[in-house]
């Protein structure tokens, strides 16, 4: 267990209040994680960041007068983390931000579950203490499959895991260094399953029926938006991703429980298009190319191979 400080106070006291706060942030940017900050106009630049490692999953706390965090998409292709953090309001102003779609409002106690590979909007005010709990992604989808359900939902101050929670990452920040493989395995899955049960990612049936009803509405979604472009060759699941405000992992992953994945269903509906329109006397006159054109492909020799092994005939054969 290793316990890593990283404070403004410890930057050139020469430094001006923004020069000190470019520096921190080119510091954190390639030490820490790819966020994109702003501070507060009203106090002088001021940030202190203390991590904990248990095992893979790192405890953190952070104060000072930073007012917003951003993580877009080109901070995560920067440094590729896809960890979850439980953000977790230790000061008295109120924390909100946006993932997923989902607007979500913490306050002082509260908590949210937010993930490294997602966009991530955080707003706060002057002055901000907050807590992390950090867990890599492989180990808490591991533990709970359909954790991602249960990004941006505010936890309250008196759900009774989150404060256990709070308790025993206290208890370990605060004791010596665990040094042990089967107690850090053991204070690993502890707080893993203390986290699943604070975020409802383990709880009740009726709950994770619930669960399993948002995830059915949302792959509706994906497959209707499917169904309605196509043909258009600009498809893609990064596109419908970000109509339907999810990530291509989230879109991709709903895709494959169903068992076909998203360019093998595209392709089965730009075919039977094709294959409809061939087969229609009133359309005759076009030409076997432009059909395959409004159909969505854009290769013909690409679309009479995948015709004639859908179909076992060519598009002229069929026609």
């Amino acid at each position: 267990m290793k316990k890593n400080v990283f404070s403004s106070v410890d930057l050139p006291a020469h430094l001006d209040d923004r020069s000190r706060f470019a520096l921190w942030q080119d510091i954190h940017v390639a030490e820490i994680w790819s966020v994109e900050y702003a501070i507060s106009d009203n106090r002088p630049f001021e940030a202190a960041i203390e991590a904990t490692a248990v095992g893979p999953v790192v405890l953190g706390q952070m104060a000072g007068t930073i007012q917003h965090a951003s993580r877009k998409e080109r901070n995560i292709a920067d440094d590729g983390r896809d960890g979850y953090l439980l953000l977790v309001n230790n000061g008295d102003t109120l924390l909100s931000g946006a993932q997923v779609g989902r607007d979500y409002s913490v306050g002082k106690g509260e908590a949210a579950l937010v993930s490294a590979s997602e966009a991530l909007e955080m707003y706060g005010s002057d002055w901000n203490i907050w807590a992390n709990v950090v867990v890599p992604r492989e180990t808490l989808e591991k533990a709970f499959a359909n954790i991602d359900d249960r990004l941006a939902l505010t936890i309250g101050a008196g759900n009774e895991a989150l404060d256990m929670l709070k308790r025993y990452c206290s208890f370990l920040r605060s004791g010596p260094a665990l040094v042990s493989p089967d107690l850090v395995a053991h204070a690993t899955e502890t707080i893993v399953d203390l986290l699943g049960l604070a975020t409802g990612a383990k709880g009740e049936p009726a709950e994770l029926a619930g669960l399993r009803g948002l995830r059915a509405a949302r792959l509706q979604a994906i497959l209707d938006k499917i169904r309605d472009n196509f043909a258009d060759p600009a498809i893609s699941a990064q596109r419908i991703a970000q109509q339907l405000r999810l990530s291509p992992r989230y879109v991709h992953d709903l895709l494959q429980e169903t068992g076909t994945s998203f360019a093998a269903r595209v392709l089965e509906l730009r075919l039977q298009r094709a294959h409809r329109m061939l087969a229609d006397r009133r359309n005759d006159r076009m030409r076997i190319s432009e059909i395959a054109l409004l159909s969505g492909f854009s290769d013909v020799s690409y679309f009479n191979r995948c015709f004639r092994r859908r179909f076992g005939s060519t598009p002229s054969g069929a026609r």
